[in-house]
C-alpha cells in the first residue's frame, strides 16, 4: 500500500490540526486537534472521525494547545487505544490542559440544561473527565532529538520555541522520504523560550502559516500594557487580560514584573483567576532548563524565575472568582480562555464590558467567530451565556506577545532550510495569510508550495 497523507484539520483555518499519515498499512495521527470558532469548524468535532479510531497504531503530537491535543479524549471515546507520544513537557502540560478542558465540556453542558439555551435536547459534553483521564494513561514521553523507532517510520522531535515542550516532528519513512511537521513555529526573539531549531530539509514539509501576512507590532507589549495599566488608574477602573494558561499567561506577568521593576506602574492587584494557569506556570519552574530567561541564584523558584510579579493573587475557588465581580478598581484581571470561547474570563466580561471604566487587553490571535474576534472588530455587544451583553469598555490589543512567528519569522525559518522540498504544504492559517506566504516562498525560494483543503488526501 503507497503511503499517503490527509488533511484533517487547519486547511484553511487555524484550529483542528490533525494529519492522518497511513504507511504500509499502518496509520499515524499527527496531532490530535479540537476545532475552535466558527459554528461550522465547532460542528466537526462532533461528526464521526475520519477511519475508525481503533485503526490508529499511535498519535504523535507537536505540542499541548488544544487546537492540537483538545481532540484527544474524544478520540479515545470512540475506540483509540494505542499511544501517544509527545516531549515529556507536553504530556506534564496534557494532564493539566485535558482535563480542563473535560471539565470545562461538563460544566458547559450543564449550565446549557440549567438555562435552556443549547440547541440540543438534552445538552451534552463532548466528552468527559473520565474520557480524558483514559487519555492520559496513554500518554509516552519522548526525549528531544532522540529516535524512536515505530512500525514502518522513525520520529525525531525538535524544539520550536512555541510553548514549553513544543517540537516540530520529522518522520522519515523506511523508503528513505522524509516529511516534517513544522506544529507552530516559535518566535526567534521571545521573552521566555528559545528560538526555534533550524533546519536541514525534508521531501516534504507542513509549515504553519497563522501570521503569514503580518509582522508583529513595532510597539513594544510593555507599552501597549502600559497604557492599558494607565487607563484603569485614571478611571479606578479593571483591566482583564484574557490570556491562555499557557505561554500567554507567563508572559503578561513577566511583563507585569518588569514595569513593576522599573517603577513605570504603582503596586496594583493582579489576580490570576486560573488555577490551571498556576498549575502551568510550576511546570516553568520544573522545565526552567528549557527556557530563555535568567534566573537569580538561590532561593525558591517564584524567587528565581521572573514570571511572578509582585502583588499577584492565584485565584482557586469558583466563590473566589465570583467576589472579584464586587471588587473595585484599579486592578488586573488575568483569565482564561485567549480567545473568550469559554472559562472564568466570560463571567468577567459579562461583569465588566458594559463599564467605560474598564479595559479588556486581548495578547493573543483571535481565530475567526470567537468572542475574542467580535471584540477586536468592534462588536457593540456580544452574546455571554445567552445573554446579550453591551460593550462599552475599552478594548486594546498587542500582537507583540504573541508565541506565533510573524511573516519575517516564518521566512527567516524556512530561508534556514538547506535542502528544497519537493512540496511545502501551507497549514494552520486562514485563506489570507496562507496565499500571501505562499506568494512570498515562491517568489524568493522558487519552491512548490501547496494549500490543501478540508480532508484532502495526498499521495507521498
Amino acid at each position: 500500500m503507497a503511503s499517503r497523507l490527509t488533511f484533517l484539520g487547519a486547511a484553511g483555518t487555524v484550529t483542528g490540526s490533525k494529519y492522518l499519515l497511513e504507511v504500509d498499512g499502518t496509520r499515524y495521527l499527527i496531532d490530535c486537534g479540537l476545532f475552535q470558532g466558527e459554528r461550522e469548524w465547532k460542528e466537526r468535532n462532533w461528526e464521526p472521525f475520519a477511519v475508525e479510531p481503533a485503526s490508529i497504531d499511535a498519535v504523535l503530537l507537536t505540542h499541548a494547545h488544544l487546537d492540537h491535543s483538545g481532540y484527544l479524549p474524544r478520540l479515545v471515546q470512540q475506540g483509540f487505544a494505542g499511544p501517544i507520544y509527545a516531549t515529556e513537557a507536553t504530556c506534564a502540560l496534557l494532564k493539566i490542559l485535558l482535563l480542563d478542558a473535560a471539565h470545562l465540556q461538563e460544566q458547559d453542558a450543564e449550565y446549557a440544561n440549567r438555562k435552556g439555551y443549547s440547541r440540543h435536547r438534552p445538552a451534552l459534553p463532548l466528552y468527559t473527565v473520565e474520557d480524558a483521564e483514559a487519555t492520559l494513561a496513554l500518554l509516552k514521553p519522548v526525549e528531544f532529538h532522540t529516535m524512536l523507532e515505530l512500525e514502518g517510520i522513525r520520529a525525531f522531535w525538535f524544539p520550536m520555541g512555541h510553548i514549553l515542550g513544543s517540537s516540530a516532528i520529522e518522520i522519515q519513512l523506511h523508503s528513505g522520504r522524509r516529511v516534517l511537521f513544522s506544529g507552530d513555529i516559535g518566535r526567534y526573539e521571545d521573552p521566555l523560550m528559545r528560538p526555534p531549531t533550524e533546519y536541514l530539509g525534508a521531501e516534504v514539509i507542513l509549515m504553519e502559516s497563522t501570521y503569514g501576512d503580518r509582522l508583529h507590532g513595532t510597539v513594544p507589549p510593555d507599552q501597549t500594557l502600559l497604557e492599558a495599566i494607565g487607563h484603569i488608574l485614571h478611571t479606578h477602573g479593571v483591566l482583564l487580560i484574557p490570556a491562555f494558561a499557557v505561554g500567554r499567561t507567563q508572559q503578561v506577568l513577566h511583563y507585569i514584573r518588569t514595569l513593576q521593576e522599573a517603577e513605570r506602574i504603582p503596586a496594583l492587584p493582579v489576580f490570576v483567576d486560573s488555577p490551571m494557569a498556576q498549575d502551568v506556570t510550576s511546570l516553568y519552574c520544573r522545565f526552567q532548563d528549557d527556557l530563555n530567561l535568567e534566573t537569580s541564584p538561590g532561593g525558591d523558584c517564584e524567587g528565581r524565575l521572573p514570571l511572578y510579579c509582585y502583588h499577584t493573587n492565584f485565584v482557586q475557588s469558583v466563590a473566589q472568582s465570583k467576589a472579584l465581580n464586587t471588587r473595585k478598581g484599579p486592578m488586573i484581571i488575568v483569565a482564561g480562555s485567549g480567545m473568550c470561547t469559554g472559562g472564568r474570563i466570560l463571567h468577567h466580561l459579562k461583569w465588566r464590558l458594559p463599564d467605560p471604566a474598564n479595559a479588556v487587553l486581548f495578547v493573543g490571535f483571535q481565530a475567526q467567530g470567537t468572542r475574542g474576534r467580535m471584540l477586536l472588530e468592534g462588536a457593540s455587544e456580544i452574546t455571554i451565556h445567552g445573554e446579550s451583553v453591551q460593550v462599552k469598555a475599552r478594548i486594546l490589543e498587542t500582537s507583540a506577545l504573541s508565541a506565533h512567528a510573524d511573516q519575517h519569522d516564518l521566512m527567516r525559518w524556512v530561508q534556514a532550510i538547506r535542502e528544497s522540498p519537493q512540496t511545502l504544504y501551507l497549514v494552520h492559517g486562514e485563506d489570507t495569510p496562507r496565499n500571501t506566504l505562499q506568494e512570498l516562498i515562491t517568489q524568493k525560494l522558487g519552491w512548490q508550495v501547496r494549500m490543501p483543503a478540508y480532508q484532502e488526501q495526498v499521495p507521498l
